[in-house]
């Protein structure tokens, strides 16, 4: 069927817009914005996705604010046309690669705001991702990051919070993934990755000499996938790849949760930097924006919930590892992404500056003491 997009000079294959390239239901194209107050008092992070072959837009608002996460999940039927509007949440790209605006309509919700996310740096982007188990691909995928500053104003819970040029990133992935929209089929024994292992950091940062985002994941002793650049912010010198990492971790007594990590990067120039975050304020926990199963049928990213659905609540997240929820239940769920504070050292020197970081470790980890 014809839509808006049919009238542009874009087409990448010979049919309309309102079909992808595949009929894998897991097909997705989603947008995801995190920004952070300086001082860690306040955090907010806005996704919104769109799954073609599950006729299914949908997108989420958390705010961390005074060690309480409040929480905003929409989803409805995606159609033909591709609005980015779904209940009271509106992203709109007004410079492409540049500039967002930003907008969570007032509600019993309880979050509202105006926000204006603007680039810092060029987006990068990262190595592809592809996976094949069992001679089925179980991820196709590419993805860019950007780094930028967030400005506007918030009103949560009945209070106003100033956004006032916060630390800010973001990213755009589309293609398949696992956990989308359907469960995954079963093809042989499930992986056991208590006993063989998962690590994954996730670190997007600006420090006042240079800016960028290193992603590694390891399983068990498999080679694993790296990607990540270092952009000077003078944007004299050229950009510098990563090909190397290494962890250490400070966590919380008893739990998974970092107070410290550092993580070492090998460059392709042959030099090495190091980068130590300290966590700044509550992780915000992933699930409040419909990520692992966080609506409330479980069911997670890219499912058909109706033509029109919102979920609101509010967690405690006070704790370093322990989400409670409105009915007393608690969770100590592994998605979660922490802001933190970062502190660069290349060559000698030392830049400081602000970061978020996602740090899950599951399993038994020898190479980190975790066993």
């Amino acid at each position: 069927m014809l839509t808006s997009l049919d009238d542009t000079l874009w087409h990448q294959l010979p049919t309309t817009f309102d079909h992808v390239g595949t009929s894998d239901p897991r097909f997705f194209d989603r947008y995801w914005f995190a920004g952070y107050a300086p001082d860690g008092s306040a955090a907010v992070q806005v996704t919104m996705g769109a799954y073609r072959n599950m006729n299914v837009l949908d997108g989420g608002a958390v705010v961390v604010h005074r060690g309480r996460q409040y929480n905003v999940r929409v989803s409805r039927s995606l159609g033909h046309e591709v609005d980015t509007v779904c209940g009271p949440l509106r992203v709109r790209p007004t410079v492409p690669l540049q500039e967002f605006r930003i907008t969570i309509e007032p509600g019993e919700h309880g979050i509202s705001g105006e926000l204006t996310w603007s680039g810092v740096l060029p987006a990068a982007e990262e190595r592809p991702h592809f996976a094949r188990r069992r001679g089925r691909v179980t991820e196709d995928y590419r993805r860019f990051d950007q780094i930028g500053t967030l400005r506007g104003g918030l009103t949560v819970g009945g209070e106003w919070i100033d956004v006032a040029d916060w630390w800010s990133c973001r990213d755009h992935s589309w293609g398949v993934r696992p956990r989308m929209g359907i469960r995954e089929p079963v093809t042989g024994p499930k992986e056991d990755l208590g006993q063989r292992g998962f690590a994954m950091a996730f670190l997007f940062f600006a420090t006042d000499a240079v800016a960028g985002h290193v992603l590694f994941e390891r399983r068990g002793e498999d080679p694993g996938y790296l990607t990540g650049d270092l952009a000077p912010r003078d944007g004299a010198s050229a950009v510098q790849s990563v090909s190397g990492t290494e962890l250490e971790v400070a966590l919380h007594e008893g739990t998974r949760r970092f107070r410290d990590c550092t993580l070492g990067a090998t460059l392709d120039d042959g030099g090495a930097v190091t980068f130590r975050c300290t966590a700044l304020g509550p992780a915000i926990a992933m699930q409040g924006l419909g990520y692992s199963g966080g609506y409330a049928d479980r069911g997670g990213l890219g499912v058909w919930r109706g033509e029109e659905v919102l979920e609101h609540d509010v967690w405690d997240v006070s704790h370093p590892s322990v989400i409670e929820y409105p009915d007393g239940r608690t969770n100590e769920h592994w998605h979660r992404i922490q802001p933190v504070a970062v502190e660069l050292e290349r060559a000698g020197a030392v830049s400081r500056g602000q970061g978020s970081m996602t740090l899950i470790l599951s399993g038994r980890l020898p190479w980190l003491g975790l066993t």
